[in-house]
């Protein structure tokens, strides 16, 4: 173990270090060395080194101490860049505006949250109409010093007297989940530890709710590895309001499948608890139990199994006594909305109530005794209202060409809210009234930032084999195609999840510095329903590389920019997508920043929620799925010898959704690699995670050190 001393000579040798960057940050970079050891492994009959292993050990001495080296050199470097500060002044700025969440109602209460500015965390207000003040109900803000406790989860009960609340810390995944009583503003003594990836769902008489939760780790658990180690055995219980976690019934188990993950969801009519339980990818399994005949207050009445098989998603919108409602990609890869009666459940009586269409479904919601079903047209949103028989009522009008980031309501409401943005349009809140059909601006936002001199087109491009993607391009009014003007090219391409316009301060930068935004809709999302995220899962990943190399193709023979003014980007599945593409187009990019992403492919799925992600990317463990991870893995594909573009990694020593190991192990291995001059560097956050619940100074500081990295590595320092 080093000692302090030891660690303090280090620290001031690389103080000194980074001193000289500052001075000259366009030298050859001398990197900290970081150990090899012999770690080999077989792979059905192909032996795999691994000699950064220890790196995935994120709290032993000798990685803290590694991590500490990194930032050191990384932090000079980046302190040292004519733009970051004015970079950094200017997203301060920016940032400076009241930001909302969506609304909720129960029992004539209104929650919703508000950042007004530059808070670290949104506050939770509470209103008892739309024109009473509203008063603050949970700051999180003064939970702790460095801003890193977010409020992950809440859920009022529906009189609207108690919340159930979560709160996570440090970035982590891990929630812990209180009640609050409302009017007096007060917790009660509940304290509900290791839920995990859950909702908190009240029943109809206000006396508890259902969520779901891992086993509590042994005493024998290593330090730290609540972080790293698999995600497994997710259970859900039922917890009474006012009493101890211990007195939680457990309703749902499923000892022999430890890798399977569950919900549980009350229905507004509140008679029935649906259970949906996933492996991996959007299949799921239905089950439920009727609440009616549960006997109370166990509510752990007898589980039925309603849908069996990993098939298809089918997710549960509402109810009519016992027909209930599910939008689903059963036989319908762009999504339909069906009912099936439980007193006669078999296939052949279901019914389809809103087809298919060639518009992908990403959403649907009962709210006012109609279906709110939200299209994507090409990657951008559609509202559509259908009666309970299905029969089309109107087509909400939005503002524009944009995205419906969500929509807020239940089945006997007669007004909803639904959040609206682009790439030029800041997010605002509306109410829309289902019995007038009028919607108006709830909350809106103002930020220092004039749109009108930009603009945003939408093309459509063919890539390697031939296939139309579409991608939205963003920039100033009148931009010369001559091939000199920096742009930043960024994607996800997985999941199912797809890539629409919102507006973003940080673009806002980027844009007011002279940049291009370019943002394709890859193969692997969820634009164009199931068939096209399927093509870019498992043996078809390459596709997605394919999509985004042809992207920057694309831009670069139309005219926008030119290899050595292309920055690239992305984060999680979308950093996995610039490592692969670093590794067989480095001849393309000029900057590139990979953020918290999945870099080991042959590994990713021992840690934390990473089986989960197999229904996309496959398994090592599978020797066909092996052949086609061990071919792109950004880990294994790096090439020693080969000229890479300049490179910032970044990640959080508390993410425990993409474990630091992953980045870790791939900024060393790039390091070891590069033979040009271009910088590769990584950023480690400490007390951060994957993203969600980042404090605001965390983000600001980031994205300042981001951008001036791009903007140095690309020749942008001269403003002028």
């Amino acid at each position: 173990m080093a000692t302090r001393k030891l660690t303090a000579i280090l620290s001031l040798a690389l103080l000194a270090a980074a001193a000289c960057l500052a001075a000259a940050p366009e030298r050859k970079m001398q990197y900290p060395v970081t150990e090899k050891t012999e770690q080999v492994d077989d792979y059905h009959g192909v032996k795999v080194a691994d000699p950064y292993r220890w790196l995935e050990d994120t709290d032993s001495p000798r990685t803290r101490q590694w991590i500490e080296r990194q930032n050191e050199i990384t932090f000079g470097y980046l302190k040292s860049l004519p733009r970051r500060e004015p970079i950094r002044a200017r997203l301060t700025e920016l940032w400076n505006y009241p930001r909302y969440g969506l609304p909720r109602q129960e029992g004539g209460r209104y929650f919703y949250s508000r950042n007004s500015g530059l808070q670290n965390q949104p506050v939770l207000y509470v209103q008892p109409s739309l024109k009473a003040e509203p008063r603050e109900l949970i700051d999180p803000n003064a939970l702790s010093k460095d801003g890193t406790v977010a409020l992950s989860e809440i859920s009022p009960s529906e009189d609207g007297k108690m919340l159930a609340y979560g709160l996570s810390s440090g970035g982590s995944d891990w929630v812990e989940l209180r009640v609050r009583d409302v009017a007096g503003g007060k917790d009660l003594e509940d304290v509900i530890k290791w839920a995990k990836f859950t909702d908190a769902s009240w029943t109809k008489d206000n006396k508890g709710f259902f969520y779901s939760r891992y086993p509590e780790p042994t005493a024998k658990t290593e330090e730290g590895a609540g972080l790293r180690s698999a995600n497994e055995f997710h259970k859900v219980y039922y917890h009474a309001a006012g009493t101890s976690q211990a007195s939680d019934k457990l309703v749902y188990e499923r000892a022999d499948q430890p890798k399977w993950h569950m919900g549980a969801g009350v229905t507004d009519d509140g008679r029935y608890a649906v259970i949906t339980l996933t492996e991996t990818g959007p299949r799921n399994r239905v089950y439920y139990i009727d609440l009616e005949d549960a006997q109370k207050p166990q509510v752990t009445g007898a589980v039925v199994k309603l849908i069996d098989t990993f098939e298809a998603s089918y997710d549960p919108v509402g109810n009519d006594g016992t027909v209930m409602y599910f939008f689903t990609d059963r036989d319908a890869p762009r999504g339909r909305v069906i009912a099936i009666d439980l007193k006669n459940p078999a296939r052949e009586t279901w019914k389809t109530l809103v087809p298919e269409t060639e518009d992908a479904i990403e959403d649907v919601r009962m709210v006012g005794d109609q279906f709110v079903v939200r299209y994507l047209h090409n990657a951008a949103s559609r509202v559509v209202f259908y009666d309970t028989g299905g029969k089309q009522v109107k087509e909400l009008e939005l503002p524009g060409l944009g995205t419906v980031s969500g929509i807020s309501g239940d089945r006997d409401d007669t007004e909803l809210f639904y959040g609206f943005t682009s790439f030029l349009i800041p997010p605002s809140i509306y109410r829309y009234d289902v019995k007038t059909g009028k919607s108006e601006v709830f909350r809106s936002s103002e930020v220092k930032f004039d749109p009108s001199g930009y603009e945003t087109k939408q093309v459509w491009y063919s890539s390697k084999d031939g296939t139309k993607v579409p991608m939205f391009i963003t920039h100033r009014k009148g931009l010369k195609l001559d091939g000199s003007n920096p742009t930043y090219l960024t994607g996800y391409g997985g999941f199912r999840i797809p890539m629409t316009p919102a507006f973003s301060v940080s673009s806002v930068v980027w844009l007011e510095s002279g940049g291009v935004l370019a943002i394709p809709n890859l193969r692997g999302g969820g634009e164009f329903g199931e068939a096209w995220h399927l093509a870019g899962t498992k043996e078809h990943k390459q596709n997605v590389f394919d999509d985004f190399i042809a992207a920057a193709e694309y831009l670069v023979r139309e005219g926008y920019t030119s290899p050595k003014k292309l920055a690239v980007g992305g984060g999680s599945n979308g950093g996995l997508l610039i490592g692969a593409v670093l590794n067989q187009r480095p001849d393309l990019f000029g900057a590139a920043l990979p953020a918290v992403g999945v870099m080991d492919m042959l590994r990713f799925h021992k840690f934390t929620i990473g089986s989960a992600w197999t229904f996309d990317y496959g398994s090592s463990d599978d020797p066909q799925q092996f052949k086609s991870l061990y071919a792109y893995s950004p880990l294994h594909n790096v090439k020693p010898g080969t000229k890479y573009p300049a490179t910032l990694v970044t990640t959080g020593d508390h993410d425990d959704r993409v474990v630091p190991g992953h980045s870790f192990k791939y900024a060393a291995a790039l390091q070891a690699a590069q033979a040009g001059d271009a910088p590769v560097l990584i950023r480690i956050e400490t007390r951060a995670g994957h993203g969600a619940g980042k404090p605001t100074s965390m983000l600001i500081e980031e994205q300042a050190d981001r951008w001036a990295f791009i903007m140095h590595n690309l020749g942008m320092d001269d403003p002028h």
